[in-house]
């Protein structure tokens, strides 16, 4: 059978497949791409919303501008992948690697990156609000305007506490707000948390001793503006 990859704003195929019949109907897509891909295929803006892609091998792939909004990317290879401008939004890529990828501009909001790798990656202008970047590794990622603040804009700590998870903090224009488990907020609204939930036991301790490390963190790398601005607000 044929399946074709189109254009996400007029519907032109920028690429067609010939897919054996007896392909899972959850494989299709990644199957197609990955033919694509291997041909060097011209796949911008392409229209791959809510597609599973699943451990696909998409390592260079050109899918600038594409529409990737919700897709499941877990343990996809888009290593050095063209993903300028590509909506990502909700998108999964839990142990997605993208080492040396291109994602200036992309839209990677509410995206779940946990454990992705990153190296490397260009995230210039990037919009990573709400993005879970727990245990992803940034290692050499070029952040410079993206949705958070400074040169050093996402920290972690951990295994710690009670569920031996990372602690991770990111500095933003709005000040540094953490992420750990299933909160997220600012220090302030952490520190509560913790005091109601683990008063002074040895968990506790550990977290307060991280936060120390992260606020002299955010004190090294928030930029003047952008913490004088959360000061007079």
């Amino acid at each position: 059978m044929k399946h074709q990859i189109t254009q996400r704003y007029t519907g032109a195929v920028l690429f067609e497949a010939d897919i054996p019949d007896d392909t899972p109907s959850g494989l299709v897509v990644r199957t197609t791409l990955e033919q694509a891909t291997n041909a060097g295929a011209y796949l911008v803006l392409a229209n791959l919303a809510g597609a599973n892609l699943d451990g696909a091998y998409l390592d260079g792939a050109n899918l600038a501008g594409a529409n990737l909004a919700g897709a499941n990317l877990a343990g996809a290879n888009l290593d050095g992948a063209y993903l300028d401008g590509a909506y990502l939004a909700g998108a999964y890529l839990a142990g997605a690697n993208l080492a040396g990828a291109n994602l200036a501009g992309a839209n990677l909001a509410g995206a779940y990156l946990d454990g992705a790798n990153l190296a490397g990656a260009y995230l210039a202008r990037a919009n990573l609000a709400g993005a879970n970047l727990a245990g992803a590794y940034l290692a050499g990622a070029y952040l410079a305007g993206a949705d958070l603040a400074g040169e050093r804009p996402v920290f972690q700590i951990g295994p710690i506490g009670s569920r031996a998870a990372y602690l991770v903090a990111y500095l933003t224009d709005r000040g540094v707000v953490l992420k750990t488990g299933c909160f997220a907020g600012s220090v302030e609204s952490f520190k509560y948390k913790l005091q109601a939930e683990h008063g002074d036991d040895q968990h506790a301790q550990e977290y307060r001793a991280a936060l120390a490390l992260i606020e002299a963190h955010a004190k090294l790398w928030t930029p003047k503006a952008t913490a004088q601005e959360v000061e007079a607000a």
